[in-house]
């Protein structure tokens, strides 16, 4: 194959995790985006782990980023709840068996780590994962795909 069509094969993919890989790292910023917009769970997978990396500057009470991850079906009433629920809670309803998983709601600099079990997510469900922080969930929100 030829090496300049390999390459630009390769960068011209969306941003995704694969399925098959175990965990993935999924990074923030001060500029309200993701950069992933598709994470691919293996249900092969024992335990999924997502570790969320804050990489911008400003504490979390003014721009704080968070991933929460329910089935596309719950996300709207999910993420109105979770502003409901406000700074206190970290925009995360206590006890909401919509939700998944979700990190902590993180400053700049910070990072989390929650672990998925696969078996619990279906193929064929859509799931969305999203940002809680009031105003962020239209720019920070992708797609988690479940796969054999």
């Amino acid at each position: 194959m030829n090496k300049k069509f390999l390459v630009a094969v390769v960068f011209s993919l969306p941003a995704f995790a694969s399925a098959g890989q175990c965990q993935v790292d999924v990074a923030s910023s001060d500029q309200m985006r993701f950069d992933k917009s598709v994470i691919e769970v293996s249900k092969s997978c024992p335990t999924f782990n997502l570790t969320l990396n804050n990489s911008g500057t400003m504490p979390k009470t003014v721009m704080g980023h968070n991933i929460v991850i329910v089935k596309k079906s719950d996300a709207d009433s999910v993420a109105r709840d979770a502003i409901a629920a406000g700074a206190g809670s970290e925009y995360v309803k206590a006890g909401d068996t919509r939700i998944i998983a979700h990190t902590k709601m993180l400053g700049g600099g910070e990072k989390d780590t929650i672990a998925i079990d696969p078996a619990k997510l279906q193929e064929g469900e859509e799931y969305l994962f999203f940002c809680s922080f009031p105003g962020h969930r239209v720019m920070m929100s992708g797609s988690l795909l479940v796969k054999k």
